[in-house]
């Protein structure tokens, strides 16, 4: 795991979450429960603090900063997309991130919103809870259904069966050189689910 101190101070991280071994994990950061923090991650709490509450999911190439003496925080089972960058934002409860969706300073996300891939949240931006929100700039289109909150749960806690797949089967290997060589029974471990229609 590339976990570093600066200044004396360290990230604290719950053993029950999986830390993928090429993310980096800078200073003040807290990391809860349950956690799972992707390839080439990077949480950089050298200038200010970082908060992932219990069942949150930092997918590949996330990244969380923001400026000195603020909170980057996301809520209790976020679910951060891939690529997404997070800047001194605060991201509520069992809330989606979209892929590769910026988040500006003081933004204030409520509790169970969506927000669409390649959206751009402006510093400052407030939205209410169960707000689905896109565009760039971005702006809250209308309200999260039942069936989006549903699909969205559902998601969050297959990321948070990965963590405990990792925690438990995660280890580096010697590829097969065939396709021919691995078991024609091969299955992975994931529950079924598609995306949102």
């Amino acid at each position: 795991m590339n976990c570093y101190e600066i200044d004396g101070v360290k990230p604290v991280i719950d053993p029950s979450s999986f830390i993928h071994p090429t993310a980096s994990i800078i200073g003040h950061v807290v990391i809860g429960k349950n956690c799972y923090i992707g390839p080439h991650a990077s949480l950089r709490g050298d200038f200010g603090k970082i908060v992932l509450e219990d069942g949150v999911n930092f997918q590949d190439g996330c990244i969380a900063h923001g400026f000195p003496e603020g909170i980057t925080r996301v809520r209790k089972n976020g679910h951060i997309s891939h690529g997404a960058v997070l800047h001194g934002c605060d991201i509520g409860k069992n809330c989606m991130v979209g892929i590769q969706t910026v988040i500006m300073d003081n933004a204030k996300i409520g509790k169970e919103c969506m927000i669409a891939a390649l959206s751009y949240i402006k510093p400052n931006f407030e939205a209410p809870a169960r707000s689905v929100i896109a565009g760039s700039p971005a702006t809250v289109k209308k309200q999260v259904s039942d069936e989006q909150i549903k699909w969205k749960t559902v998601g969050t806690g297959i990321y948070q069966n990965l963590t405990k797949r990792c925690l438990d089967t995660f280890k580096t290997c010697e590829p097969l050189t065939h396709e021919a060589d691995q078991a024609p029974d091969v299955k992975l471990k994931v529950k079924d689910f598609k995306p949102l229609k």
